[in-house]
């Protein structure tokens, strides 16, 4: 009797043994294909991520897809600071010649950069994007477009002679996109160029190079105080005196790319000035991170 149990006990020892070691051999068989799975699922998640990047570009910066209005972003939240990629970008026209800065004029507003072309010059895209706009604006833009682009810039291209696109198109940095002309409030052939951050303007100069047809730096780092929209009154007389000085300075602003190793003491020593009034410039504290390619203003 005892014997029995005995080999009973080691039947079922062995039983064990033999199922855990064929338990481990399924799992060592069932590891790549896991880890294919994975993979897969990797590669469709990454697809997906992909497609939306397409269709809506910077999807986690702007909550709305709007094709009626070029402003219209009155109550959006905006971030304290947003580093913009430039990198991939194709300026909208070989032109070089500024006729009109960004800046007070005729006591408005001009939002962007007025570019001398003839009527019938092909106009691209500056970045991939996809098309939010196509319109016809007769006191203002006459026909216009605007682009919504992943690294969070819209552009707005105004006065054309003819459009080329339709709304919610996909396109491709340097694609044409319109044709240089005269249309809506203009007095001459000439492309209005915007470039806006979640519907605040931003200086085009600032970005681009045109007289050397290059992008100022790979990147730009936008700051909300830096770069306000003017919601009210109170806020208008500062902004209005703040782009004034800009305009009428743009001549000699210099800026300063960060390099690897760079500090805000070094790049004031540099630049030739305080490491408050680079501070000051540029709206950030004394102790604030930098990184490579970020563009700060020196003067």
């Amino acid at each position: 009797m005892i014997f029995k149990c005995i080999k009973t006990v080691f039947v079922v020892m062995a039983a064990m043994v033999s199922l855990n070691s064929f338990s481990q051999d399924l799992i060592a068989r069932q590891a790549p294909i896991d880890k294919k799975l994975r993979t897969v699922d990797s590669l469709a998640l990454q697809k997906q991520i992909y497609e939306e990047q397409v269709q809506y570009p910077a999807l986690s910066l702007y909550p709305t897809w709007n094709n009626e209005y070029v402003h219209a972003y009155g109550s959006i939240r905006i971030p304290e600071a947003y580093t913009i990629n430039l990198r991939g970008f194709h300026m909208p026209t070989p032109s070089t010649r500024i006729t009109s800065k960004f800046g007070p004029r005729w006591r408005r507003m001009h939002y962007g950069l007025d570019i001398k072309v003839n009527v019938g010059d092909t106009i691209v895209s500056a970045f991939d994007g996809k098309v939010r706009i196509v319109k016809y604006e007769r006191l203002g833009y006459g026909n216009y477009i605007v682009i919504r682009h992943p690294n969070g810039l819209e552009t707005v291209y105004g006065h054309l002679s003819k459009q080329l696109v339709k709304e919610n198109q996909i396109v491709k940095a340097g694609e044409p996109i319109g044709l240089g002309g005269s249309t809506g409030r203009s007095t001459g052939s000439h492309l209005h160029f915007e470039t806006r951050f979640l519907g605040i303007a931003i200086n085009p100069a600032f970005l681009f190079n045109f007289p050397k047809q290059d992008i100022v730096a790979d990147t730009y780092t936008f700051h909300r105080y830096g770069n306000h929209s003017v919601n009210d009154e109170s806020n208008a007389q500062q902004y209005n005196q703040a782009q004034r000085y800009n305009s009428s300075n743009e001549h000699s602003l210099q800026y300063y790319k960060v390099k690897r190793g760079d500090t805000l003491s070094a790049i004031a020593n540099k630049c030739g000035i305080s490491l408050s009034t680079l501070c000051k410039m540029n709206r950030i504290s004394k102790r604030a991170s930098l990184h490579i390619g970020q563009i700060l203003r020196c003067s």
